[in-house]
C-alpha cells in the first residue's frame, strides 16, 4: 500500500464525532480523523511493514498517520536518531504510549532511553520515559530485578512533577514494576511509601493509587505465585 493510499483510507473514513470523543479522554492533535486503536492495528496488518512509509507518515503530522506508523515501522531500522525525532513530535497520551508500545520497547535503546528521557523538561518526553518503562516490565520477562530497582529510584527522583500525563505514567511504571515478581512488590512498595511522604499532591497520589493496587489482595498472589513458579523452576 503507497503513501497516497494510506491517506486517502484515513480520510475516507473520517469521524468527526469520535475526534470529539477522543478529545473528552484527552487525546488531541493538530489533525486527526477519529480512527480506533483495534481499526488502526487491522490496517497496520494489512500494510505490513514499511519502514520508509513509516517515516513518511510520521511527518503528516496526523495523528492516526503517527500511531500507524508505530505499528508498521521496521524495530530493525530505528536509531536513537530517529527515536529522538519523533519523541519530540509526540503532542498526546494515545501517540507517545502506542508508539512506546509498539515501536520503542523493541529497540536496544529502549534502557537507556527511559533514564534520559525521563530528566528532560518537555511534557510527553518525560511521560515517554515512563511509558516505555511501564511497557517494559510487562514485557521484558528476561530483564533483571536489578535493572528495575535502579528505575525506581529514578520513579522516586521525578515523582513531584505535577503535571498530569507526567504523573500518570509514573504512577503506570511504578505499579508495572511492583507487579513483575515478589522483590520487586516489597521495593516498589517501600518506594512508594517514601514518595508518599513528599511534599506534593501529585506525590501523594501516585504512590496512594499504587499502595493500593500493589497491596491488594490480586496482585499479593500474582507476585507470590510467580516467586514460587520461579522457585520450583530453578530446583527443577
Amino acid at each position: 500500500m503507497t503513501f497516497n493510499q494510506v491517506l486517502k483510507r484515513l480520510e475516507s473514513q473520517a469521524d468527526p464525532a469520535a475526534v470529539r470523543g477522543m478529545a473528552r479522554f484527552g487525546i488531541t492533535a493538530a489533525k486527526a480523523f477519529g480512527w480506533s486503536t483495534p481499526a488502526l492495528k487491522k490496517l497496520a496488518r494489512e500494510i505490513g511493514k514499511d519502514h520508509a512509509l513509516a517515516e513518511r507518515l510520521w511527518s503528516t503530522g496526523i495523528l492516526e498517520a503517527r500511531y500507524l506508523a508505530g505499528l508498521v515501522a521496521e524495530r530493525q531500522c530505528v536509531s536513537e536518531r530517529l527515536m529522538e525525532g519523533w519523541v519530540k513530535d509526540f503532542d498526546s497520551w494515545a501517540v507517545c504510549d502506542g508508539t512506546c508500545l509498539n515501536l520503542f520497547r523493541y529497540t536496544p535503546f529502549a534502557y537507556r532511553k527511559c533514564r534520559e528521557w525521563s530528566g528532560r523538561p518537555e511534557e510527553f518526553v518525560k511521560r515517554a520515559a515512563f511509558a516505555l518503562m511501564a511497557c517494559l516490565a510487562v514485557s521484558d520477562k528476561a530483564a533483571s530485578n536489578q535493572t528495575f530497582l535502579r528505575l525506581l529510584t529514578v520513579i522516586k527522583r521525578e515523582a513531584s512533577d505535577e503535571r498530569n500525563y507526567v504523573r500518570k505514567a509514573v504512577n503506570w511504571a511504578l505499579r508495572q514494576i511492583g507487579k513483575r515478581n515478589q522483590q520487586l512488590n516489597r521495593a516498589a512498595i517501600e518506594i512508594a511509601q517514601q514518595i508518599h511522604e513528599l511534599d506534593s499532591p501529585g506525590a501523594r497520589w501516585i504512590a496512594s493509587d499504587a499502595l493500593r493496587e500493589l497491596r491488594s489482595p490480586a496482585v499479593q498472589r500474582r507476585v507470590n505465585l510467580t516467586s514460587a513458579t520461579r522457585g520450583r523452576n530453578i530446583v527443577s
